[in-house]
């Protein structure tokens, strides 16, 4: 391989390095959510069935959009949906009914036209930690097209927040 190939690589990779390196920056905007495990997200084992941890991570979802601004309604009022298109959980312990936890969200900066956030679910009562897990969110227009750039709007709720 040539030099002039080699710094072409090189380059490359740092380009990378630095755009993965601002995606990951903290941003101090998380918002939490209590819960309190009802009789029907529990299995016949007491434990909370994995399906409810997609609706705890929603009512987290909603909560930071409360908060901040960035509710469905808001996406909505601007023309566009938000529908996820990632959602991994991790298990570290089980929740079982009855139980109280908290929920924290954290949203993760991207460059990138997408939402994408992260979550803990906490023990309140030993404050161990029972799942993480993150979600991925693309915009798209009214007539369900994908849009590739940041939307208008979501640009100013940036820049409101200090993200760009």
């Amino acid at each position: 391989m040539e030099q002039k190939e080699v710094k072409q690589i090189n380059r490359k990779h740092e380009t990378q390095d630095i755009l993965v390196s601002k995606s990951l920056m903290s941003n101090n905007l998380k918002a939490s959510k209590e819960i309190e495990v009802r009789f029907s997200e529990v299995d016949s084992m007491n434990i909370v069935w994995h399906g409810s941890y997609a609706l705890y991570f929603e009512d987290a979802r909603e909560e930071f959009g409360k908060k901040y601004g960035l509710g469905y309604l808001d996406i909505f009022g601007n023309g566009y949906y938000a529908p996820l298109v990632d959602l991994q959980f991790s298990y570290k312990k089980p929740l079982v009914y009855g139980r109280k936890s908290k929920i924290n969200i954290s949203f993760r900066n991207t460059e990138a036209a997408k939402i994408i956030f992260d979550y803990e679910i906490y023990d309140t009562e030993d404050n161990s930690l029972i799942a993480t897990g993150c979600s991925v969110q693309v915009f798209l227009d009214k007539q369900y097209q994908l849009v590739w750039t940041n939307p208008p709007f979501y640009e100013k709720w940036k820049q409101k927040h200090g993200l760009m």
